[in-house]
């Protein structure tokens, strides 16, 4: 079979029955488990589990990644054995790249470019990124390039495995319902159907590059929009070292400050400044230059909010802080969590006081003082077990990639043992925050880029 029939819908059909098959019979054993009391051993499971999904590669992968830095999504076992499916997949070749740049920008595509490498450079979840030299205007070779392009029938593969990922929660929830999986399964699925419009992602990464236009230490890659459509993306190339090669190379505490400010500006001044926060902090979204300044690479997976959320996020900040406790609750209801009762709140703060925990501290500090390999487990799985214990909790939608975004950059920080006053660069953020100023602050951003915040 030619390698491109492998994403073809006729190909994906086939996959997905027997997955489907795999999955029921791995649901069925739970039922079982629950009704019949037959004993489940949840990492053979889970590794089952693997083993079913591990073929369907593409959009699932994306979920993986997701799923890797959701607390509680789903249990350890799970993500354990998630995270090891292959986002790196062989890379389609060079029929399917020549025909999918045809239909994107005409059969004389080739004479846009300087030149164009047939070999991906990445392969990915959704796409695949081939290096390229701009075409300046006197036909010699201009800036280098990133061309991002779209696998084939994407739109059909993302649906198929959103259904799988439904019954993967409904499998967890048969047996564990500590945490509602709607709101997260609902989310994931509106922020995977944005990553498949590169033309969004464009004006994602033109309203970073606004964002952040004062920010030395942050690059975001320029679009090249004449090169771009909603299934190929056209930038330029970022030169940078992945992070975990970054940190093999430099012992100096100061560089890896000096990283770690960076990502923390980056990340966080969209968020206080516009209430827009980048939902994918993976390892891969990123590079490091030798001053120590970062390279966002992907925009996909953008989270826009309103003005009060941000405001709650603050609020609960400062009810740590004064351990003022109705102004813990109306954090909570403001970020959209409901029918709280007073052990849940107080479940839910433990949580936060870890998430709190270096901003609430005026000195350098690591992100984690206690030496651990996963970050946040021992205090998620205490949370978990008692959510478990009162009958569980449904956390809304907006909240999923901004807890997502806390932890998984708080790993960032674990990697690199930056010793840096979190405390202080948060206040910098805060000290003049004026909600009807953000709300202004966002709508010209968004305008800029034609871009308008979901409701």
């Amino acid at each position: 079979m030619p390698p491109d029939d492998d994403n073809t819908l006729a190909g994906r059909v086939k996959r997905y029955a027997k997955v489907s098959a795999a999955v029921g019979g791995l649901a069925a054993r739970v039922v079982g488990q629950r009704y019949l009391g037959i004993r489940l051993d949840r990492g053979e499971h889970a590794a089952e589990l693997k083993a079913a999904l591990g073929g369907l590669k593409g959009p699932l992968m994306k979920v993986a990644q997701l799923m890797a830095t959701i607390p509680d999504a789903l249990p350890e076992e799970y993500v354990t054995e998630l995270i090891q499916l292959q986002s790196n997949a062989p890379s389609m070749g060079w029929p399917f790249v020549r025909r999918r740049m045809a239909s994107e920008l005409g059969q004389d595509w080739q004479k846009r470019f300087r030149s164009f490498e047939h070999q991906a450079a990445h392969a990915a979840s959704l796409g695949q990124v081939h290096r390229a030299r701009e075409l300046d205007m006197d036909g010699h070779g201009g800036r280098p390039l990133a061309c991002k392009l779209q696998y084939p029938d994407m739109g059909s593969a993302v649906e198929a495995d959103l259904a799988q990922l439904k019954i993967v929660f409904a499998i967890y929830e048969r047996y564990d319902r500590a945490i509602a999986t709607e709101q997260i399964h609902a989310e994931i699925a509106a922020r995977l159907r944005e990553e498949l419009d590169y033309d969004r992602e464009a004006r994602h990464m033109r309203l970073y590059e606004f964002m952040l236009k004062d920010e030395k230490g942050v690059h975001v890659p320029e679009v090249l929009t004449e090169l771009s459509t909603r299934r190929l993306l056209t930038m330029t190339w970022l030169e940078g070292e992945k992070l975990l090669e970054f940190i093999r190379a430099h012992d100096d505490i100061a560089m890896r400050n000096t990283v770690a400010y960076n990502m923390f500006r980056a990340w966080y001044v969209p968020f206080y400044y516009y209430g827009i926060i980048h939902g994918d902090p993976h390892l891969g979204n990123y590079a490091v230059r030798p001053d120590g300044s970062v390279n966002l690479l992907d925009f996909g997976c953008i989270r826009m909010f309103g003005p009060p959320f941000v405001r709650g996020v603050i609020d609960l900040y400062r009810a740590l802080e004064r351990k003022d406790q109705s102004l813990a609750v109306h954090a909570y209801e403001t970020w959209g969590f409901k029918g709280l009762t007073q052990e849940v709140i107080d479940v839910l703060n433990l949580w936060a006081e870890f998430v709190y925990a270096p901003l609430l501290e005026d000195r350098a500090r690591r992100i984690q003082e206690k030496s651990s390999g996963v970050y946040g487990r021992a205090v998620a799985e205490k949370v978990h077990a008692e959510l478990r214990r009162l009958g569980g909790v449904k956390p809304p939608r907006e909240f999923v990639f901004m807890d997502r975004a806390a932890i998984g950059l708080g790993s960032v920080f674990m990697h690199l043992k930056a010793e840096i006053n979190w405390h202080r660069l948060f206040h910098e953020l805060i000290r003049d925050f004026d909600e009807a100023k953000l709300a202004r602050r966002q709508a010209r951003a968004l305008a800029k880029v034609g871009l308008t915040r979901p409701e």
